[in-house]
């Protein structure tokens, strides 16, 4: 029995350093000093309210604000008679009132099996937060305009459009003759045959000055100074090709800026979802550790067993840790909304969001087949794929009139020439005026033919392409809406389905605490209630999130048509053209909005958060 004791007694030794180690100094987070000052919001029928904790408030069809509600940050223990885990023994702390006593019988404290963190640790437990105390906020609308003027895919899409509209110009302009100016000296020794086969023994030397260059006896002015050529079919037809190109840039532009949106919008969510992680982390550590200290109080006193002080101890350092693990998902979370806003990435966003709140964007009554026409209409890669189906169209028809287009060859020179030779006196003299002008115009067949029928055949794949292309293109967009449609409805009803959950385990949770307070109930109940209390919140918070992506990504999947489309039938007709007008080089960016650029704020409680989406 005494070695059985001995060796007891090493154990315990053993377990209080590593509980020390463990749960010392620098393991316990500071209850309020690093967390954000978020306020509770409510949660009401038209739009769903979740506190910086991320717990449900109040719902219109369900219980009032004041029974849910639940402060940003975790509450300090109600239990002032509790001892934090590791704290040293109130030397004149006696047991609950409401449990029960120590039977006289009762091993001494020595005999007892340690308890985990039992040895006091050297000072105040502090925080190991990995966050830095610099933030920059940010909310949503500022991320949209940022994203709007910084966003790199952005900036190259409509590069690209300047572009194009620069290549445009260029053929245009080749409807324009060159100009050349110059002059041009040759000289000549020796023989030449004459047109009848007389062979004669000439020097002679020539000079031009003026529009052209190059004249040579009585030959034309070999580089005109006014000249022009060029097929006119091939012109033509390249100037229509052009156009279909700059507005096939001007839809991927504004293909590109709802994309960099969306990028936008989802990246800002995750912050918020890591930052409400850390919000729920923090209370449920705080729920940890209230458990803990009662636990380790009854152990101390012996009316507990030392096993769940140990059990409780062990989950209060593994949801300190998990704290850490959602801070370090805060910081990723941040980089890559600087990613995507072109910012460097060690600043650290904070978003000021008091409220993580469900965001409808499009209103629920309109159905599936409307959003899905609204879509076919509203889509810049529709526009895009049209413009391409035009432009292979257009070189269809190129390469059908290619053979009965003439090429022309038009050139005009005029100059001062002179010269002489050792035939004629003066050998160098004569100068004055010259003026010269060619037309030519000239049909080809190319290889015969053989290269005309060839260039037909890819011009009509090419055009067999572009449409399988663009029918890919409508089959993708339909699969988008439908999608984000369904996962909208799904994300809506998981949000009621969670809010419950969520109310239900912490009111389960609350009356087990209350149990093993009064000695009633077993501390693994409580333990195994907080879990799915914590699960619950996690999950309820992710399925918010989750709605706010799936609207984003519907509104995106739509062409982020106006308000007003989003509030009536989608016409037969099509929409007006004016309504549809994409980017062109030298606008200024149109700020994400309604139909007249208006900034559209949603109402409630998070009216301070700009969102660049139609009103209800």
């Amino acid at each position: 029995m005494a070695r059985k004791r001995e060796g007891l007694r090493r154990v315990g030794l053993v377990l209080a350093i590593g509980g020390a180690l463990s749960i010392g100094p620098g393991a316990r987070a500071q209850d309020s000093g690093n967390r954000p000052g978020w306020s509770p919001p409510t949660w009401s029928r038209s739009s769903a309210r979740y506190d910086r904790s991320l717990r449900p408030v109040s719902s219109s069809w369900a219980q009032p604000a004041s029974a849910t509600r639940m402060p940003l940050a975790p509450s300090p223990s109600p239990s002032s008679s509790t001892l934090p885990l590791g704290s040293p023994p109130a030397p004149a702390s006696p047991a609950p009132a409401s449990a029960a006593p120590l039977p006289p019988e009762a091993a001494p404290a020595s005999d007892r099996p340690p308890v985990l963190g039992s040895v006091p640790p050297p000072g105040a437990i502090r925080s190991r937060t990995v966050l830095r105390d610099e933030i920059s906020p940010i909310d949503l609308a500022t991320a949209l305009r940022l994203a709007d003027v910084q966003n790199p895919d952005v900036l190259i899409a409509r590069q690209r459009v300047v572009e194009a509209v620069a290549v445009r110009q260029l053929t245009v302009a080749q409807l324009l003759p060159s100009l050349n100016g110059g002059a041009s000296y040759n000289t000549h020794a020796g023989v030449l045959q004459q047109s009848n086969g007389n062979m004669l023994s000439v020097n002679r030397s020539s000079v031009y000055v003026g529009a052209g260059s190059l004249a040579v006896a009585a030959g034309t002015v070999a580089i005109p100074g006014v000249f022009l050529t060029g097929n006119t079919a091939e012109a033509l037809f390249r100037i229509l090709i052009s156009k279909q190109v700059v507005r096939q840039t001007q839809f991927a532009s504004l293909a590109a800026r709802n994309q960099a949106f969306l990028r936008t919008c989802v990246a800002y969510c995750d912050l918020l979802q890591a930052e409400g992680r850390r919000a729920i982390g923090e209370q449920i550590a705080s729920d940890a550790e209230q458990v803990a200290n009662i636990t380790a109080q009854y152990a101390r006193t012996g009316a507990g067993r030392p096993a769940d002080a140990n059990r409780a101890a062990t989950e209060w350092a593994r949801r300190r840790a998990e704290v850490r693990q959602f801070e370090g998902e805060m910081l990723m979370a941040s980089a890559r909304l600087c990613r995507t806003l072109n910012l460097d990435p060690s600043i650290r966003l904070h978003p000021t969001d008091a409220w993580v709140v469900p965001s409808p964007i499009v209103p629920d009554p309109i159905p599936l087949p409307e959003l899905i026409a609204l879509a076919l209409l509203q889509r810049p890669e529709m526009g895009e794929r049209k413009t391409v189906v035009r432009e292979a169209l257009l070189a269809l028809h190129g390469a059908r009139a290619l053979p009965f287009s003439p090429t022309l060859w038009l050139g005009y020179s005029a100059g001062g020439y002179g010269g002489g030779s050792n035939l004629v006196r003066p050998i160098f003299g004569g100068f004055g005026g010259r003026q010269d002008f060619d037309a030519i115009a000239y049909w080809t067949l190319q290889n015969m033919g053989v290269g005309n029928a060839a260039l037909i055949n890819v011009a009509k794949a090419h055009l067999g392409v572009t449409k399988y292309e663009e029918l890919a293109m409508l089959d993708h967009i339909r699969d988008e809406v439908a999608e984000s449609y369904a996962r909208t409805h799904a994300r809506y009803q998981q949000i009621l389905e969670n809010e419950e959950a969520v109310r239900a385990g912490m009111k389960g949770f609350a009356e087990d605490l209350e149990r093993i307070k009064e000695a009633a109930g077993l501390p693994i109940e409580v333990l195994n209630n907080l879990h799915l209390k914590a699960q619950a919140e996690f999950d309820y918070l992710a399925s918010i999130v989750d709605y706010n992506k799936a609207q984003f990504e519907l509104y995106v999947a739509l062409g982020q048509p106006p308000a007003q489309y989003l509030s009536r039938p989608v016409p037969v007709e099509g929409f007006p053209a004016s309504d549809a007008v994409p980017f062109r080089a030298g606008d200024a960016p149109r700020p994400p909005g309604d139909a007249t650029g208006r900034m559209i704020r949603p109402e409630g409680p998070n009216a301070g958060v700009s969102v660049p989406l139609p009103g209800r």
